[in-house]
């Protein structure tokens, strides 16, 4: 998940810090997170809390299928808000 969160926020153009405060997770669990390439150590709770911020963002998180997981800005709809 380290590196969906890493391209999420280069695709949200956020600081960890903005992470930080949409998510409510510690900066020190974020930056753990993100330096594993891998499954993290995270409870599933700051997972969820991860999650939940980059989703609310625009973030889609896409699983591993055999092409590998990856993060991608979610198709704006007609009636999205633009922030």
């Amino acid at each position: 998940m380290g590196a969906q969160i890493r391209a999420a926020r280069a695709l949200l153009r956020w600081s960890g810090a903005d992470l930080v405060r949409e998510s409510g997770v510690s900066h020190a669990t974020i930056h753990r997170a993100e330096a594993v390439n891998g499954k993290t150590a995270m409870t599933l709770a700051n997972a969820s809390a991860i999650r939940r911020a980059l989703e609310a963002a625009g973030i889609e998180l896409i699983d591993e299928n055999g092409g590998g997981p990856g993060a991608r800005l979610r198709k704006r709809m007609s009636g999205d808000r633009v922030a």
